[in-house]
């Protein structure tokens, strides 16, 4: 019998090449959305079923993972994909924006990871994956709401990995770069009139950005499907996958370095 996967923010990007990707392994895919409706590809596609998911409605949710089981019979992956980046001021940003930041990336990851929960017990095991960015292990300036919703799905990840394990159910993480896409422009801004900060110092940030990356490659939305795709698939016991030159510059800036250098780095490199 086929395996089944249930993937959240399947509409584009990310969630979409996986939904292909794994279809064309010969998975059965739950291909969720928030608006089913306006879906032309994954609906055209065999033993694909598109629904109506919602990371911020329980019931949506709920109904998802039903849906799911009752056509397919169960469920063996969860791919936690939905998700979006804020970034700007934090001083700016107001109580709604941040509430709808960790609603999104934080407590609707979590609330589709305890509904699809019992299935995977019930089905021996499985895996989840859940998609972190390069900015869940490094911080960058104006990305404090998102990086801190990242570093959290970081926690809840390796703290789950092992809790876990022993009911066969594999925890991975992983984390790309920017993707072969503009930086700024794929993340919703947070505005601020506070001219202590100023739009200078954003756009400032933005091209320091691209110095110490734009030479690097990006890796495409297909490169982060087939990245998914071996997290779930290759029995290694690995808790993290990197995709794009760029993440993998930053985390080894982290991580080969020693807390001090690394700061200081960062501060050459986005303040001073």
């Amino acid at each position: 019998m086929a395996k089944s996967v249930l993937i959240t923010g399947a509409s584009s990007g990310f969630g979409k090449e996986t939904a292909k990707l794994f279809n064309q392994h010969g998975w059965n895919v739950i291909a969720t959305m928030r608006s089913p409706e306006k879906e032309e590809e994954l609906n055209q596609l065999q033993n694909v079923l598109v629904t109506r998911l919602d990371v911020q409605d329980i019931d949506s949710i709920r109904q998802a993972v039903k849906a799911g089981v009752e056509k397919f019979g169960g469920i063996n992956a969860l791919i936690n994909n939905a998700g979006y980046g804020l970034m700007g001021v934090f001083e700016s940003a107001d109580r709604e924006r941040i509430k709808n930041q960790y609603e999104v990336n934080v407590f609707g990851l979590m609330d589709v990871t305890q509904a699809v929960l019992p299935h995977l017990r019930a089905a021996g095991g499985g895996a989840i994956i859940n998609i972190s960015s390069f900015g869940g292990v490094v911080a960058l300036p104006y990305g404090s709401l998102y990086n801190s919703t990242k570093f959290a799905v970081e926690g809840l990840s390796e703290s789950l990995s092992f809790e876990l394990a022993p009911l066969n159910i594999i925890v991975k993480i992983v984390e790309p770069g920017s993707v072969a896409t503009n930086f700024r422009n794929t993340r919703e801004a947070i505005p601020t009139d506070i001219a202590d900060y100023g739009e200078a110092a954003f756009n400032k940030f933005f091209g320091r950005f691209s110095a110490v990356t734009g030479q690097l490659p990006k890796a495409s939305a297909t490169d982060v499907a087939a990245t998914i795709y071996e997290a779930v698939t290759d029995g290694q016991p690995r808790l993290r996958y990197v995709v794009g030159d760029d993440a993998q510059f930053f985390i080894d800036l982290k991580m080969n370095n020693t807390a001090d250098d690394f700061v200081k780095l960062m501060h050459e490199n986005f303040v001073n």
